[in-house]
C-alpha cells in the first residue's frame, strides 16, 4: 500500500460513508414494513423521530460521497508518477483490476446519491413524509452498491505496489488497441459531433419546454441520462483532441492536469450536475399530484430543471470555447 493523504482520507472515509449507509438501510427496511402515517402508535411516534435524524445525518455522509468521486480521482492522478509508464491517472487506475470498478461504481453511486438528496428534499416539504417510502427503497438500492465500491477501493489501494509497471494513457485510448475506451477514441469526429450537439438540444428544448409548461418530466429525465455517457464519449471521441491540440491524444483524464488548467473538474462537474438534476426532475413526477407536495413540488422541480439547463449549457459553451480556440484542425485527419 502506498502512503498518501489522499488514500487515507478515501479509506477512511469510506469507511464512515458505508457503515452509516448501512445502518440507516437497516432502519429503512423497519420504515419499509411498519411505517403507518396514520396510526398514533409508539411505535410510529419513534419512526417519526428517529428518521429525521438518520435523513440528515445520511445526507451529510452523501454529500461527502459526491465529494469522494473527484477526490478519488485527484489522487488517483496524484500518485501516478509513482508508476513506471504512468503519465496521468489512466497510468494509477491501470495498475490493478481494481482501479476502473472503483471508479464506475463511484460515479453510479455519485448519481444515485444526488438522487437520494434530492427526494429526500422533496420529503422534507410535505408535511406527513410523503415520500419516505421511497427514499428508503432507494437508500436501499444505494447501500450494496456503496459497499461494493467500498470493497473495490480498499482491494484497489491495498495492492498498489510502487514497482508496478503500468501503462499510460496513449497506449489504453490509442485507436489500435483493444478495450472500450480505444472503440471511443475510433468513433468518427462528425457523427460524434452530431449525436452530441443532437442530444444537447433535444435536452435543452425538453428542460425549456419544462420550465414553461410543467410537462415532460420522464422525457427530460431521459434525454438528461443519455446526455451524460454521449457527452463523455465526445469528450474522449473529438473534445479532448481540440484540448490537446494532438488528434491522436484522447485522453479524458490528462483535462484534470495543471498543464491544461484543471479544465476537468469543471466540466465533468458540470456534466454530473447537469444528470443528477435532469434525472430527479423525472424522479419526482410521480408525485406531483400529493396532497402535501402540489404547491411546493413545482418550484423544486423547477429549480432542478433550471440548474441542469445552465450546467448544460455552460459546459456546452465551454466546449465550444475550447473547439474553437484550438489550433487543431480535425477535418482532414478524420477524412
Amino acid at each position: 500500500m502506498i502512503l498518501h493523504p489522499g488514500i487515507l482520507a478515501l479509506l477512511l472515509s469510506s469507511l464512515l460513508i458505508c457503515t452509516m449507509t448501512l445502518w440507516a438501510a437497516g432502519f429503512g427496511a423497519i420504515i419499509l414494513r411498519r411505517w403507518d402515517i396514520s396510526s398514533g402508535s409508539e411505535l410510529q411516534l419513534a419512526l417519526e423521530r428517529r428518521t429525521y435524524l438518520i435523513s440528515t445525518i445520511v445526507g451529510y455522509f452523501l454529500l461527502f460521497q459526491l465529494v469522494s468521486l473527484f477526490l478519488f480521482i485527484r489522487t488517483a492522478d496524484g500518485i501516478s508518477h509513482l508508476f513506471v509508464g504512468a503519465m496521468c491517472a489512466v497510468g494509477a487506475l491501470t495498475a490493478n483490476p481494481y482501479g476502473y470498478p472503483t471508479l464506475l461504481l463511484k460515479v453510479i453511486t455519485f448519481i444515485l446519491a444526488g438522487l437520494w438528496l434530492i427526494v429526500n428534499r422533496a420529503d422534507t416539504l410535505g408535511y406527513d413524509y410523503p415520500l419516505i417510502r421511497a427514499k428508503y427503497l432507494l437508500l436501499a438500492l444505494i447501500a450494496p452498491l456503496v459497499l461494493a465500491e467500498n470493497v473495490a477501493q480498499w482491494c484497489y489501494f491495498l495492492r498498489l505496489s510502487p514497482d508496478i509497471i503500468t501503462s499510460c494513457c496513449g497506449t489504453l485510448f490509442s485507436q489500435g488497441s483493444r478495450g472500450v475506451a480505444s472503440e471511443i477514441a475510433a468513433l468518427p469526429s462528425a457523427p460524434m459531433q452530431a449525436a452530441f450537439c443532437g442530444v444537447a438540444v433535444l435536452t435543452t428544448a425538453a428542460a425549456v419546454r419544462f420550465l414553461l409548461d410543467g410537462r415532460g418530466g420522464y422525457l427530460f429525465a431521459a434525454l438528461s441520462a443519455i446526455q451524460f455517457p454521449v457527452a463523455i464519449a465526445a469528450m474522449i471521441s473529438f473534445i479532448s483532441p481540440y484540448v490537446y491540440e494532438m488528434p491522436s491524444h484522447h485522453c479524458p483524464f490528462c483535462l484534470l492536469q495543471r498543464e491544461y488548467g484543471y479544465l476537468g473538474y469543471p466540466l465533468y462537474g458540470l456534466l454530473l450536475t447537469a444528470a443528477v438534476a435532469g434525472i430527479g426532475v423525472g424522479a419526482l413526477e410521480p408525485y406531483r399530484d400529493r396532497e402535501s407536495l402540489k404547491r411546493l413540488l413545482p418550484a423544486l422541480r423547477g429549480r432542478l430543471a433550471a440548474v441542469a439547463l445552465l450546467s448544460l449549457f455552460i459546459f456546452s459553451v465551454m466546449v465550444a470555447w475550447l473547439i474553437a480556440g484550438s489550433s487543431l484542425d480535425m477535418g482532414g485527419y478524420w477524412e
